[in-house]
């Protein structure tokens, strides 16, 4: 089990980063949160990650937070969810947020995610009542999509955040109306998304 690795950040997008750990460079799928808050190409970063083993392919997933990596953890043993899935969940809502989503039973919070219905949205609320608090601490997961906004060309943060949301498995013509629907001058990619996000609530 590779439980976390340290190494130089080669390359990164909304969805994947590329890390070399002496040589070896490791591709790793992560949540937003995590893609956000990556340091620059070229600097050291660690990220702890959930390896997952199937007949057609091994993937690697990267968390820049224990407790983000561990709320994956109970995410996907929940019925219906799977890797990917677990993912899109926790690109939507910080692990302190989906915390205290499960603990008002906000189901609203969880259908606006791609991939989740109304049925999933209640199955995740049963299943994580009481299967959070050990690995979520206040404040957790909170700030980590500030901590690296980057001035981009407006045309190149639309374009992120229309690559993000499909990444997270919206429709491009979906996430094409979403992206142009919450623009406004001046946004991060990060507050881009998070806003075309909160426009689906």
């Amino acid at each position: 089990m590779i439980g976390k690795i340290k190494g130089v950040l080669e390359s990164k997008n909304t969805h994947q980063a590329l890390i070399d750990v002496n040589g070896l460079c490791y591709e790793l799928d992560v949540p937003l949160s995590t893609a956000f808050s990556l340091p620059e190409i070229g600097e050291q970063v660690v990220l702890y990650t959930h390896f997952v083993v199937r007949e057609d392919a091994q993937l690697l997933y990267g968390f820049s937070s224990l407790s983000d990596r561990d709320v994956f953890r109970v995410l996907i043993k929940v019925n219906g969810v799977g890797p990917k899935l677990g993912v899109a969940i926790l690109s939507g809502l910080n692990a302190s947020d989906l915390k205290r989503c499960v603990e008002l039973e906000d189901v609203s919070a969880l259908v606006k995610l791609p991939g989740i219905g109304k049925k999933t949205a209640e199955r995740l609320l049963i299943e994580l009542r009481d299967k959070l608090g050990a690995v979520v601490t206040e404040n957790d997961g909170l700030g980590e999509m500030e901590q690296a906004a980057v001035a981009l060309p407006e045309e190149s943060v639309e374009q992120e955040a229309e690559a993000a949301l499909t990444a997270l498995g919206y429709k491009p013509s979906d996430a094409a109306k979403l992206v142009k629907k919450s623009f406004e001058a001046g946004m991060s990619v990060e507050d881009l998304i998070k806003q075309a996000l909160r426009s689906l609530s």
